[in-house]
Parts: C-alpha cells; structure tokens; sequence
C-alpha cells in the first residue's frame, strides 16, 4: 500500500476532516481535524486494507505561535500487514485543550495519554483514569509547554560566541 492509496482513502471517507497530507522521512504525516480523531483512529485501525492495528506511540506538541492551534496529539501507528507506519496530527486550541480519548481503541494509549496530560495539560475525555504519572500531583504547571523564555535575555555575564551564536 503507497502512501497516496492511504490517503485518497482517507479523503474519500473523512473529506475535508483530513486537512493535509505530507510525507516527511518517508512516513506519511496526516493532519485531522480533533473533533474526527477517533472516527479517524477507528477507520484505520479497522479498514481490511489499512490494518493500523498497532498504536507504537502518542505524545504531545506545543507550537505556541499557531494560532488556535497551540497544542496537538500525535499518533504513530503501524500495520503489521503492510509493515508500513504513519503518524496522525491533530490541533486545538491551548484555551480548551481537550480531545477524546483513544483508550476505547487501544488500551496501552491510557499510560501514554496520561503522560501526555502530565507535561502538555492536554486532557483526554472520556479516559478511564487522567491524573499524573511523573509529576508530583500538587504540581500547578506542564514542564513541556513553551510558556517561559530558556534564557535569561538581562545576562551580561555570558558570552555567546561561546555557544555558537
């Protein structure tokens, strides 16, 4: 299965839910609208000629300038069948940072949505047990959002040339 069979298939089913289609490092990327992820999970997972039967992995991102798109879940997916991978995007706003769960399809996405939740605020409806795993439970903040500069821009005292710059 190429790369564009899979997403004229998708196209055909979800039409304008699929909002861009890239092949990055010979993995296709496929960005969804958040509110069809599970419908668009369950398609691929079931389809007979897709198979993504296997979720390998699903983590956050944090793109602070994209606007009304701050924050997003990805998905990595692999058919065993075709032994090919994909990788599923979905954005939302950072104000109401929130998508279905996707525990109901797989249930090992349940350590690895709480994860998410712990470092990006991100929270999964519907998931059986979101709270934190690594951090500490009074912790008031998600480490892995970009809401704090990584330098301190008053320094005097260090010397960029020695880093490169």
């Amino acid at each position: 299965m190429t790369h564009q069979e899979i997403t004229d298939k998708l196209s055909a089913a979800f039409g304008e839910d699929i909002i861009e289609a890239v092949v990055s490092y010979d993995m296709l990327t496929i960005i969804i609208s958040a509110e069809k992820n599970l419908e668009v999970l369950l398609f691929l997972r079931d389809d007979k000629d897709l198979n993504f039967h296997f979720l390998t992995d699903l983590c956050g991102i944090h793109y602070p300038f994209n606007a009304d798109n701050e924050l997003g879940v990805v998905y990595h997916l692999h058919s065993m069948v075709a032994n090919i991978r994909i990788r599923v995007k979905a954005f939302f706003p950072s104000k109401d940072p929130v998508i279905r769960s996707a525990t109901g399809l797989w249930l090992s996405a349940g350590w690895m949505e709480r994860e998410t939740f712990d470092f990006y605020g991100i929270l999964f409806e519907n998931h059986p047990d979101l709270r934190r795993i690594l951090n500490v439970d009074d912790m008031d903040y998600y480490p892995m959002l970009k809401q704090y500069p990584l330098e301190d821009g008053t320094r005097e005292d260090k010397d960029d040339a020695m880093f490169g710059r």
